[in-house]
C-alpha cells in the first residue's frame, strides 16, 4: 500500500511538473484584455460607436480606491493575499460535492478565476479546471497580487453587459470605476457569482442581501471600520439604460466601416471587436447630419414602404463624406445606401455620352430625337422606343438630347457603340454591378445598381478620369501606432477632355429646359446632374455633383415580398416623382456647400468630329435611328399651339434641322440664376428582354395629362414645358 501511494505521489509530482513547465502564460491581448474599438468621424473626436463582443474598458488600476479591489477580495476570495492561487481545500470539498450531489460547484480562487476569464475564458471540464489549476499556481509565482487583482477586476462579468469594474460602475450608476463608493463597491462585488441574477436590477433582495455579507466581511478583514459599516447603506442603481450603438442611423455607418475593412482583408472582425483601435472615418459630421435631416423628411402622402438612398463623396480622392442607409438601422437592417439596389434610368446615359466622346464623335452632332422610333434592342428583337409623355424633338445636339434626356437619341448612341461597348466603359468607371452587355436598353440604366455603386461611377466622370476607389475609413490606430491608411489607389481610365464634355452636358441638365431646371438656382451655383427613372416608375434617382462634392440620392417602393411597385405621387410631386430626388439633392447639397469656395469645372474643348470622324454617326449616319423619317419637333397631342411647339424645341440644335449644330448651348453663369421649367418623366422601357419574343413599349404617356407645369398641385412632373422669368425654389416635380 505505501508503495501504491509513493507510486501514485511521484506520478503526480512528475505530472504537476510536467504541466508546469510546459504550460505558457498566453498573451492576454488575444482575450480577456479585449477592448472595444471606437469609431470616430473626421475630425478624430466625435465618436460614432463602438465594435465590442463585450461592453469592456480597460483602465489602470492605480486611478481606483483601495476599497474596491478590497470588497471583491472579500466577496471572492479572503486569502488571496495569502494562498499560493490554489485552495486545495476548496477544490476538494467542491469536488466531493461535484461526484456526490452531481451539482457544478467550483472551488476557484480569485487567481483561478483570473486565469480562467483572463486567459482561457470559461472553462467546465475537470481537465481544464487542471490546467486553470497549473495556470493559476504559475501566475501566482509570475505575478504579484496587485496585478491578478487588476485584471480580474478589468475582466470580470457584472451582468447587464457589463465587463469589468468601469462597465459596471457606468451601467450600475452612471459613474467611473474611480469614483464608486464604497457601498456602490460592496454591492458590485456581492453579485459578482452570479450576475445575471443577482444584479439590483433583475433581484434587488438578492443584490442588497449580498451587499450586506460584503461589508461584514470588509469589516471583519479590517477593510472598513466599525463606524463605516455602521454608516453603509444599500446604493440604488440608477434607471437601467438600454443603449446600442446600432441603434437609430448610426448602425449604418458602423457596418459600412467593419465591412470595408474585413472586405478589404485588412481586419477580422473578431479583430475589430477586441482589438481596442481607434478608427477615423472619411464621415464629416456636419455633411452627415445634414443627410440624414434629408433623408430623414417624410412629405405628407408619402407612403411609409417608400424607401430612400443617398450618398455623397469627394470625387478628387474618393472620401465618403456622408450617407443615407435609412432612418434606424435596428429596424431595417438594409443599407440604402451601399447595399439596396434600384433600377436608374437615365442616370445611366452619362456612360453613353463618355463612349460618343472616346469615339471623337462631336456632342453638336445632331441627332433623331423624335419619339417612336424602332431599335433592334437585341439581334432579330424590334421595339419602338418612345420618349418621355412621348415627346419630339426633332433633330438636336448631344448637350440637348442630355439636357431633355432624350431617349431615342442615346438609344441611337448605344448603337454605334454597342452594348458591349457600353457596359465596359461603365465598369472602367468602377460600377460593379451586373450591366447586361447584350441590348440597347442598357444605356437607360435598365440594369439594379445601389447608391454606392452609381456615386463610384459618377465619381470617375466628376473626378476628370480618375478613379478613386470610393471610402470610408481614412485611418485605424492604436497606442498611437497607425495600423492602416487609406490607400491611395488613383487610376486614370479616362481622357480628362472627355470627362469634361460629359460634365458640361450634364450642367444642361440643371439649366433651363433641362430636367432639374431650378437645381443651380436652389445652391447657387453651377452643378452638373443626370436625373433617372426606373421602368414602370418603380423607382427615381438623381445624381449632381460640383468639382468638390458629388451627392446621389434614389427613392424605390419594394412590395411587402420585395417586389418593384410603383412610385405613387405624393405631396404635389408628379405622379413618378422624379422631381423628389433632384430635391434631395438640393436640400443637401445647399446646405453642405454653404460657405465653400465655388470652384470652376474645367474648361472641355469639343474637338470630335461632326458625325464621327467616318460621319456614320447622327443623322444620315448608318443607324437604324437615322434611316427613319424626321418629324417636326412635337409635344404631346394636347400641347399643339405654337407657343408650346417653341418652349419645346429652345436649344442647341432645334433652329435648322437640316444642318449640323456647331455651337453647344451655353454653360450656366454662377452668377446668374437660370429660369426654371418642367419637363416629361423617362418613359417605360423594357426590365429585361423577353425570351419569347419582342416587347414593344407604349409610345403613350404612361399617365395622361399634363397641365402647364406652373401648378406643382396639377399633375406635376408630367406637365408642359411654359416657363416662368423668375426662378420658383418651390417647384416640384420637374423630373426627367
Amino acid at each position: 500500500m505505501l508503495g501504491v501511494i509513493g507510486a501514485i505521489l511521484v506520478i503526480g509530482g512528475a505530472t504537476f511538473a510536467y504541466l508546469y513547465a510546459t504550460t505558457k502564460i498566453p498573451n492576454p491581448e488575444d482575450t480577456a484584455l479585449a477592448s472595444k474599438t471606437t469609431v470616430y468621424y473626421s475630425d478624430g473626436t466625435t465618436k460614432i460607436g463602438s465594435f465590442a463582443e463585450e461592453n469592456r474598458e480597460i483602465i489602470n488600476c492605480s486611478t481606483l480606491p483601495n476599497y474596491v479591489g478590497d470588497a471583491i477580495v472579500s466577496s471572492e476570495d479572503r486569502s488571496f493575499y495569502t494562498n499560493k492561487g490554489i485552495d486545495l481545500g476548496g477544490i476538494a470539498r467542491a469536488l466531493w460535492n461535484n461526484i456526490t450531489t452531481g451539482s457544478r460547484q467550483g472551488g476557484s480562487t480569485l487567481t483561478q478565476q483570473y486565469a480562467e476569464r483572463y486567459y482561457l475564458g470559461e472553462t467546465t471540464s475537470y481537465l481544464g479546471k487542471l490546467h486553470e489549476a497549473v495556470l493559476a499556481i504559475k501566475l501566482a509565482h509570475t505575478q504579484d497580487k496587485s496585478t491578478i487583482l487588476c485584471n480580474y477586476m478589468n475582466t470580470v462579468y457584472f451582468g447587464n453587459g457589463a465587463y469589468g469594474i468601469q462597465a459596471a460602475a457606468q451601467t450600475y450608476y452612471g459613474v467611473d470605476a474611480k469614483d464608486l463608493t464604497v457601498d456602490q463597491a460592496a454591492t458590485l462585488a456581492g453579485i459578482i457569482p452570479a450576475p445575471s441574477t443577482w444584479n439590483p436590477y433583475d433581484n434587488p433582495k438578492q443584490a442588497e442581501s449580498r451587499y450586506d455579507r460584503v461589508i461584514r466581511i470588509m469589516k471583519e478583514d479590517g477593510y472598513i471600520t466599525a463606524k463605516q459599516a455602521q454608516d453603509a447603506k444599500y446604493p440604488e442603481p440608477i434607471p437601467l439604460k438600454t443603449f446600442n450603438d446600432f441603434a437609430g442611423p448610426n448602425g449604418y455607418l458602423l457596418t459600412t466601416v467593419e465591412n470595408e475593412l474585413v472586405g478589404n482583408k485588412a481586419f477580422t472582425k473578431e479583430e475589430l471587436e477586441t482589438g481596442g483601435y481607434k478608427i477615423i472615418t472619411t464621415l464629416d459630421k456636419s455633411m452627415q447630419s445634414q443627410m440624414q435631416a434629408v433623408g430623414d423628411e417624410r412629405p405628407a402622402g408619402m407612403p411609409e414602404s417608400i424607401q430612400v438612398g443617398g450618398i455623397a463623396t469627394d470625387p478628387r480622392d474618393g472620401s465618403v463624406k456622408a450617407m443615407y442607409g435609412g432612418s434606424d438601422f435596428l429596424a431595417h437592417q438594409l443599407n440604402n445606401s451601399t447595399q439596396a439596389t434600384f433600377q436608374p434610368g437615365s442616370t445611366m446615359k452619362p456612360f453613353g455620352l463618355l463612349g460618343a466622346a472616346q469615339d471623337d464623335v462631336s456632342f453638336n452632332t445632331l441627332f433623331n430625337g423624335n419619339s417612336g422610333l424602332e431599335f433592334e434592342t437585341t439581334p432579330g428583337v424590334y421595339a419602338d422606343v418612345p420618349n418621355a409623355l412621348n415627346m419630339s424633338y426633332g433633330n438636336i445636339n448631344l448637350y440637348t438630347a442630355t439636357a431633355k434626356s432624350v431617349n431615342t437619341v442615346f438609344m441611337n448612341v448605344n448603337e454605334h457603340l454597342t452594348p458591349e461597348k457600353y457596359a465596359k466603359i461603365v465598369k472602367e468607371a468602377g460600377i460593379t454591378s451586373k450591366i447586361n452587355p447584350d441590348t440597347l436598353y442598357n444605356i437607360l440604366g435598365i440594369n439594379s445598381i445601389t447608391a454606392w455603386d452609381l456615386a463610384q461611377g459618377h465619381s470617375t466622370i466628376a473626378g476628370d478620369g480618375v478613379k478613386h476607389t470610393l471610402h470610408v475609413v481614412a485611418t485605424v490606430s492604436k497606442d498611437k501606432d497607425t495600423l492602416y491608411k487609406a490607400k491611395d489607389d488613383a487610376t486614370r481610365v479616362f481622357d480628362a477632355n472627355d470627362c469634361a464634355l460629359v460634365q458640361k452636358a450634364m450642367l444642361g441638365t440643371t439649366s433651363a429646359g433641362g430636367t432639374a431646371p431650378t437645381l443651380q438656382y436652389e445652391i447657387g451655383r453651377p452643378i452638373a446632374g443626370k436625373s433617372g427613372t426606373a421602368n414602370d416608375e418603380t423607382a427615381a434617382s438623381f445624381v449632381g455633383y460640383v468639382p468638390q462634392l458629388l451627392n446621389v440620392w434614389a427613392i424605390w417602393n419594394p412590395g411587402e415580398d420585395g417586389s418593384a411597385q410603383q412610385v405613387p405621387a405624393f405631396d404635389g410631386w408628379g405622379v413618378s416623382s422624379t422631381g423628389y430626388p433632384s430635391h434631395l439633392c438640393a436640400e443637401f447639397m445647399r446646405q453642405a456647400l454653404e460657405g465653400q469656395e465655388v470652384l470652376p469645372f474645367p474648361t472641355a474643348e469639343d474637338t470630335g468630329k461632326i458625325g464621327g470622324p467616318e460621319g456614320n454617326w447622327g443623322i444620315g449616319g448608318g443607324s437604324s435611328a437615322a434611316t427613319q423619317q424626321q418629324a417636326v419637333p412635337q409635344t404631346t397631342e394636347n400641347n399643339n399651339d405654337s407657343k408650346d411647339k417653341e418652349s419645346t424645341t429652345t436649344g442647341d440644335g432645334d433652329k435648322k434641322e437640316t444642318e449640323q449644330q456647331t455651337q453647344p448651348a451655353p454653360q450656366p453663369s454662377p452668377t446668374t440664376p437660370v429660369t426654371p421649367t418642367q419637363e416629361p418623366t423617362t418613359p417605360a422601357v423594357p426590365s429585361q428582354e423577353p425570351s419569347t419574343g419582342p416587347t414593344t413599349p407604349s409610345t403613350e404617356p404612361t399617365t395622361p395629362g399634363g397641365g402647364t407645369g406652373q401648378n406643382p398641385g396639377q399633375n406635376p412632373g408630367q406637365g408642359g414645358t411654359t416657363g416662368g422669368t423668375t426662378p420658383q425654389t418651390d417647384q416640384k416635380g420637374a423630373g426627367e
